[in-house]
């Protein structure tokens, strides 16, 4: 079963709890809602998608108006939430860059958390490569890494110009995690101390590694409180209902709280950079 699927079908539990909670069963809302009993039950059972206004009676018969929002979004997140990278991908990876600037420009607040890299809107050129020659590798997709670089790299001029707020949270893993070699690496770590302080438009964090634990997580994008964009080996997972969002909410306070700035996180760095060259500091 794939990831939409289980999305339709955990939507389907979801209704059916609400139908008990109401004391009803199957053919007692189907009559309430005006239709057969079987697509209840081909609702229920993940066999069939219902539709918004289907979710609007469902949730009227059952005296249960609050929850409509998040079904709505649950619905529209079953229909649209896994894309899998290989069809986002089926074109290059420079549309994939190019629809993460559009998204980007439409925010006022984007929020980063990454646990194992440095963030695309902090990276070198060569560190870019780097990942998305690994991404294209490894999925097999269109080779279209130069164009696909220089997409990635424009979408850094948020940091410079417009009115979003970026902050970006990184583990100190990240310092560590290689791209490229030794040399990519520096460059990378100088790069950070370059541009991940002082900035107006940036807050930069980072995790330390002893850093208590709270909670599983993987890389994530909070674009302002209206969405979430988790990334997955296989798909890219887009989250809208309101009371999922709530949690990677809660997960983002508990990470800030954790991580450092300032003078702290730049020690972190620059001991990753110690490690890269051995205390000389290449050029």
């Amino acid at each position: 079963m794939n990831g939409a699927a289980r999305a339709k079908v955990a939507l389907g539990a979801r209704l059916r709890e609400l139908r008990q909670d109401a004391g009803l069963d199957g053919r007692q809302l189907s009559t309430a809602a005006g239709w057969h009993w079987s697509k209840t039950s081909r609702i229920e059972h993940g066999k069939q998608m219902p539709s918004e206004s289907d979710l609007a009676v469902w949730c009227r018969v059952c005296d249960a108006t609050l929850a409509l929002p998040d079904l709505v979004a649950a619905l529209r997140n079953v229909r649209a939430q896994w894309a899998e990278w290989r069809r986002i991908t089926a074109a290059g990876h420079t549309r994939r860059q190019q629809r993460g600037r559009e998204l980007e420009s439409e925010t006022r607040e984007l929020r980063i958390y990454n646990p194992t890299i440095v963030p695309g809107l902090l990276q070198t050129e060569p560190y870019a490569r780097a990942v998305l020659a690994q991404c294209i590798g490894f999925l097999g997709t269109l080779d279209d890494l130069d164009t696909a670089v220089l997409a990635r790299m424009s979408r850094q001029n948020i940091l410079r110009t417009g009115g979003t707020r970026v902050a970006v949270l990184i583990n100190e893993a990240a310092l560590h995690t290689t791209l490229g070699d030794d040399e990519v690496m520096a460059g990378q770590l100088r790069h950070l101390l370059y541009v991940a302080f002082g900035n107006p438009r940036l807050h930069f964090g980072i995790v330390p590694l002893r850093a208590e634990f709270v909670y599983l997580s993987g890389s994530f994008h909070l674009f302002d409180r209206r969405q979430a964009l988790i990334e997955t080996a296989s798909a890219e997972l887009t989250i809208t209902a309101p009371s999922e969002l709530e949690l990677y909410e809660r997960l983002w306070g508990g990470l800030h709280t954790k991580a450092v700035y300032g003078d702290a996180a730049r020690a972190l760095i620059a001991n990753a950079l110690d490690g890269r060259t051995g205390g000389v500091q290449l050029r």
